[in-house]
């Protein structure tokens, strides 16, 4: 179950309970459902008690309550737990991550695209300024994967939408010589527009931990290479929930942050921010690189293969698919060796 597919499940709970006269507010057209910010809140977090509280004329716990007993029963769904004034704090049944993987691998790098911003009309231009150009493109492919039809500025110029990111301070050709064309995008790319990027050649160049986009890209590379390993060794990923499912704790932070993907495309895309894109990928590197350590995809020493290691390979396949599509989106390069 995806994010968007909760949402949804969530908005159909709201319509039922209107229906049924449990809530008298009008529906909203939209829910959000986002990642919790601690660990052991469950795999997502809804306010939406708290957005119909108001109008219901009841408390939001009360309203959390009448949600809650009804988002429980559906399918996907193991657990609602109603927190603080009145989050819905949700976590999916185990079986569920399955289709998150298997929708990654079937959809490959298209994994992510939507039509969200269908009917929406978008027209990014800059001034020729290295960081409003980069951002310009990169906000351009953002709206064109989630369905936005972008029209070349020269043809509707009223209706341009100037990038103004804070400028780089340097020209393209010098970003480039001092850093090469990956990392001069990552470091254009990376801060929120308002910020200034930093320019750190030692930094943006390091092939260490401390480097984001180093460990975005190791993780990338990581994951490849554990499907060689595993090739050679005669073991083959699956996604068959006959095989097992995901029940650690870094198997399901990481299976979050892959279904949370397209989420953050769309939300990029609808606030012109590609710089959420970047921080999602490092944050999903971060993930893998202790789901490997944690939840080993291969075998150890005499170890023999098992069932868990067969959808362990299958969740690091998806993995380097996500992180390989959203380094495309950015315009930088996922190599497979480092």
């Amino acid at each position: 179950m995806t994010p968007a597919e909760l949402s949804r499940a969530v908005l159909s709970t709201v319509r039922r309970a209107v229906a049924a006269d449990e809530l008298r507010v009008a529906v909203p057209d939209r829910i959000s459902v986002q990642r919790p910010p601690r660990p052991g809140c469950g795999d997502y977090a809804t306010n939406v008690a708290l957005q119909l509280a108001g109008a219901a004329g009841r408390p939001p716990r009360e309203v959390a309550e009448v949600l809650r007993k009804r988002l429980a029963a559906e399918p996907g769904i193991a657990q609602v737990v109603i927190a603080g004034p009145g989050f819905l704090n949700i976590t999916l049944e185990a079986a569920a991550y399955g289709d998150v993987v298997r929708m990654v691998l079937e959809r490959g790098a298209a994994y992510g695209h939507s039509d969200a911003l269908a009917g929406t009309y978008a027209n990014p231009v800059h001034d020729g300024e290295p960081r409003a150009a980069v951002t310009a493109e990169v906000l351009t492919r953002l709206l064109r994967v989630c369905g936005a039809q972008v029209t070349p500025a020269a043809h509707v110029p009223p209706t341009a939408e100037p990038v103004r990111p804070r400028p780089a301070g340097a020209t393209r050709r010098e970003l480039c010589e001092l850093l090469g064309e990956d990392a001069a995008r990552w470091a254009l790319l990376r801060p929120p527009a308002d910020d200034a990027p930093a320019l750190d050649a030692a930094a943006l160049l390091s092939q260490r931990a401390a480097n984001p986009l180093f460990r975005v890209r190791y993780a990338h590379a990581r994951s490849r290479a554990l499907l060689r390993n595993a090739h050679d060794l005669g073991i083959e990923p699956s996604s068959d929930a006959s095989d097992g499912t995901f029940h650690h704790p870094a198997e399901t932070d990481l299976l979050g942050l892959i279904a949370d993907y397209p989420r953050v495309i769309e939300t990029a895309a609808r606030h012109r921010a590609p710089d959420r894109v970047a921080r999602h990928l490092e944050r999903l590197a971060d993930a893998f690189l202790r789901f490997h350590d944690e939840c080993p995809p291969l075998p150890r020493g005499d170890e023999k293969p098992l069932a868990a290691h067969r959808v362990r390979l299958s969740l690091a396949e998806a993995t380097g698919t996500v992180l390989a599509g959203g380094l495309a989106l950015l315009g930088i390069s996922a190599p497979e060796h480092l």
